[in-house]
């Protein structure tokens, strides 16, 4: 069994302040180790459910956070951007029998962990077929492209959440809550534990309620903090621009939608 692990920082446990999810300050030390801590106790999991190859994505900021020597010998890790449009889940394909989220935070614009966001601060919104999407929405429609069911999400109480409300059997860990700037959060050895043991028993279930449905046809709605980014990204091809912050895009494939997101709203 092949396992692919999309690692985020800002919905692990304890996390509350940008300082801490930013590698040029002094306080991301340390939170840059419960994270990995926090990917390591998933591969741990997926390892004791049967898994033979694992495969994880660095998916944070530069995508050069985890700290390399904790990870397992098992484990085939991906770093910094290539460029792709699968973005935080790059290197998946159609041989993973599962996937699986860490570190997650729930999108822009929701009060549930005070680093809530949506791929940038530019976007204040986005929506795919009218539905507010947050990284993990994308993601998981991402995996689902290539038939890879999404079995498991650690990340703030909102997040996981919304991610059963996507993935009605996905497995989840809520790791702490938010409350304006401040959280309630799990010890960071407790959320371990948890990860561990939520993973194994995600992926010793069957995965077929894991996998979102794709839809016919994308409707793809990016609203931004400000008309600037907006006016950039509307001469990207087939791009319209119906509003000043506001861009709208349609495809029947999803990954073109991906690759729309990957250069309106990543950019270079």
């Amino acid at each position: 069994m092949k396992v692919f692990i999309s690692a985020d920082i800002e919905g692990t446990a304890g996390i509350t302040n940008w300082d801490e999810a930013r590698r040029d300050h002094r306080d991301y030390a340390e939170f840059r180790e419960y994270m990995t801590d926090e990917l390591v106790a998933a591969c741990e999991g997926a390892k004791a459910a049967g898994a033979t190859e694992i495969v994880v994505k660095d998916a944070h900021a530069s995508a050069r956070n985890l700290n390399l020597a904790k990870l397992p010998s098992y484990v085939r890790i991906i770093r910094a951007w290539s460029g792709h449009p699968d973005l935080m889940m790059f290197g998946i394909d159609s041989s993973f029998a599962a996937a699986l989220y860490t570190g997650y935070h729930n999108k822009a614009g929701t009060d549930t962990n005070p680093l809530a966001h949506t791929l940038t601060g530019t976007v204040s919104r986005l929506l795919i077929n009218g539905e507010v999407a947050s990284e993990y929405t994308l993601n998981a429609l991402c995996a689902a492209r290539y038939g890879v069911p999404s079995a498991f999400l650690a990340g703030d109480a909102g997040m996981c959440a919304e991610a059963k409300m996507l993935v009605p059997g996905i497995g989840t860990v809520a790791t702490s809550e938010g409350f304006g700037p401040a959280t309630s959060s799990l010890s960071p050895q407790a959320a371990v534990v948890a990860i561990r043991d939520g993973v194994e028993a995600a992926l010793s279930r069957d995965l077929k309620a894991c996998l979102p449905k794709l839809a016919d046809s994308y409707e793809l709605v990016i609203e931004f903090t400000t008309p600037i980014e907006a006016y950039r990204g509307s001469w990207y091809p087939g791009m319209e621009h119906p509003a000043a912050r506001t861009l709208r895009f349609t495809a029947k494939d999803f990954f073109d939608i991906q690759r729309a997101i990957r250069f309106v709203v990543i950019g270079s």
